[in-house]
């Protein structure tokens, strides 16, 4: 099977682990970078052995790409994509797909129109704890899920937000804890627990006056097909707790995964602390497993850099998809119901009532529900 010919769009800190995951993979070849300024591409473009490129449409037609990796701030994702689009190149955009639902229709049309395939970056659903609790939801273990609670509590400081001139802002980041830190929570818990009905929520900034954007938010949720959820989400706690996913069953049996651990992983200032484990499972005459699962992932988390293997195993699984003509694991219709489910909980608290799904783009002076009137 022949390498994609893969190139880069936004050198940040989270390009570095796309590029790292990509090492070693069978299935494509990193032969380039594109970004803004000259210095900083040049030298990713050294450092990854790339061709550096300040024109995206240059770009991809010099290194004849056939598959971009999407890694600017994620306000400016359609921009690249669309283009991308209309040059029949491949799109896998890092998470959250974009801040609007405008945005993520405007990518979705150009995908449509040109025939090309759109992945969103959510690896957390290849963490083997995740993949487990898939597993059992799809082999009817706890029967339909009832009930699911998703909960990310982290911290985040000055310096964090001072890191980059984009973050803190609703212009330039389009939102704090729902938009960046915790897409991907959010895509777990609706994977797992279905189509979403009806959101009630309320956001807050607790202790980040800095900060134009929310560190908090906890919504209520209710799914289309009968079960209910609860989402509360902050990085008001320092220095960072856990974040978890637990899904319960109509038959009585739980299972959860704690995806996050100790302080909270930030791109180019700190790695992952701890593994990513079960931490419930009381699927009758599976109790016992738990014990062994859990050494297993540890063992596996000592041989590995999380940060980048499980973003490869995506990177992986998404030119697969390409050579074979199927649908990555997170395609883009995936990724707009996570944009979808937090621009829900934006508009229930700015209207102080639930919103009704689907979700339509809204126009208008308040970043589509971020702001008050």
């Amino acid at each position: 099977m022949r390498k994609i010919r893969t190139a880069l769009v936004g050198p940040g800190k989270v390009a570095h682990l796309h590029a790292r995951g990509m090492a070693g993979l069978s299935s494509a070849e990193l032969v380039a970078v594109c970004g803004r300024t000259v210095s900083k591409t040049e030298a990713f473009a050294q450092t990854y052995g790339l061709s550096a490129y300040t024109d995206l449409e240059e770009m991809i037609q010099q290194e004849q790409v056939e598959a971009l990796l999407v890694c600017t701030p994620h306000p400016y994702h359609r921009e690249a994509v669309v283009k991308a689009a209309r040059l029949g190149v491949h799109c896998l955009i890092e998470k959250p797909m974009a801040s609007t639902l405008a945005d993520c229709d405007a990518m979705l049309d150009a995908a449509k129109k040109n025939k090309v395939t759109l992945g969103v970056i959510s690896q957390r659903r290849f963490y083997e704890p995740v993949v487990r609790m898939r597993k059992a939801l799809d082999e009817g273990k706890l029967g339909k899920p009832v009930l699911g609670h998703a909960v990310m509590l982290g911290w985040r400081d000055d310096a964090y937000y001072s890191s980059d001139p984009w973050r803190g802002r609703w212009d330039t980041e389009g939102g704090g804890v729902l938009v960046n830190q915790a897409p991907h929570q959010l895509d777990l818990f609706q994977w797992m627990m279905g189509e979403v009905e009806q959101v009630y929520a309320v956001t807050r900034n607790l202790n980040h006056p800095y900060i134009e954007v929310e560190d908090t938010a906890v919504a209520v949720v209710q799914f289309k097909g009968g079960g209910l959820g609860n989402i509360l989400l902050s990085n008001s706690q320092k220095p960072g707790i856990y974040g978890k996913v637990h899904i319960h069953g109509e038959n009585g049996a739980s299972v959860g995964a704690q995806t996050e651990g100790g302080a909270m992983f930030i791109a180019g200032q700190t790695s992952v602390l701890e593994p990513p484990v079960n931490d419930l499972w009381t699927i009758p005459g599976e109790e016992g497993f738990l014990e062994g699962w859990v050494h297993d992932d540890r063992e596996l988390f000592k041989q590995i850099d999380a940060t980048s293997y499980y973003i490869g195993l995506q990177i992986d699984d998404f030119m697969r998809a390409i050579q074979t003509g199927k649908q990555p694991l997170v395609n883009g219709a995936e990724g707009r119901k996570t944009v979808e489910l937090f621009t829900a909980i934006y508009r229930s608290n700015r209207d102080n009532a639930p919103v009704q799904f689907p979700l339509s783009p809204e126009s208008g002076p308040d970043f589509d529900g971020r702001l008050k009137p």
